[in-house]
């Protein structure tokens, strides 16, 4: 995905593996943002630790970049807690571990992977989570994950967000806007499916972060947990409905208030 501000070119390379070492010391660097000039020069590494960073949109009248990301799977469980589950890889930690990511980005960033992980269990919740090692990667600490830029927002873990959409200045109908909205692909990884939708947050405009995630459209996997739908991406048209594409079913579908 790429998107441009002030005459740039930002765009997401995504990771070729789960978690690994060789995409960190790759050339270009893999799971990574790289910016560019509009005639393809002068590349530089923007910001890094993004596994699979899919949606890039940038908060409306600003130059800030925000991102939607896509975790890691099948997660040993990373704490030496005395239960035995040290270093496993189980159902009930991977279905909601590590949590997907929707966040801004600064240059010069580093956002965890594969190293380092975001936490949901802790009082913080969702949002700001601090991160823990990597079992496979990290397990002595050699990174530090302290210093690591946080998520501004953890989305459940395996939804797979793609497509991100802000809709401030757009003809999107109150009181949805301020706000954006996510695709959330869906994922394997989970032993009920979650995802299949789209989602919805508001926006604080003090704080300049989403609030309030709830579900916009969804329907796009059935009572015995089989999908049939898998949106991607969103558009508003002039008229304020909104375009939702499908590469599951090969299906634009156009959302608008009766």
């Amino acid at each position: 995905m790429r998107k441009k501000a002030e005459g740039r070119l930002y765009i997401s390379i995504a990771s070729t593996c789960n978690a690994c070492l060789s995409d960190t010391q790759s050339t270009p660097q893999r799971a990574a943002i790289y910016r560019y000039a509009p005639d393809g020069t002068g590349g530089q590494l923007f910001a890094g630790g993004l596994r699979n960073a899919e949606g890039l949109a940038f908060e409306p009248g600003t130059d800030q970049l925000w991102v939607t990301v896509n975790g890691r799977d099948n997660i040993p469980y990373p704490h030496d807690d005395g239960t035995g589950k040290y270093g496993q890889v189980l159902a009930e930690y991977v279905d909601n571990h590590p949590p997907e990511s929707l966040t801004r980005v600064r240059e010069g960033g580093r956002y965890g992977w594969p190293f380092c992980n975001p936490n949901p269990d802790t009082a913080s919740g969702m949002k700001q989570m601090p991160f823990d090692r990597d079992y496979n990667l990290n397990r002595t600490g050699s990174v530090d994950c302290a210093q690591m830029d946080r998520v501004d927002q953890g989305i459940q873990a395996h939804s797979a967000p793609l497509g991100l959409l802000f809709l401030q200045g757009t003809s999107f109908p109150e009181p949805y806007t301020p706000g954006l909205v996510v695709a959330y692909h869906g994922s394997w990884n989970h032993t009920q499916g979650v995802g299949y939708k789209v989602a919805h947050f508001g926006w604080d405009a003090a704080t300049r972060q989403p609030t309030g995630e709830r579900a916009l459209v969804k329907g796009w996997v059935g009572a015995d947990n089989k999908v049939w739908g898998r949106p991607v991406d969103m558009a508003v048209l002039p008229d304020g409905a909104l375009l939702i594409s499908d590469d599951r079913a090969g299906a634009l579908y156009l959302l608008r208030k009766d």
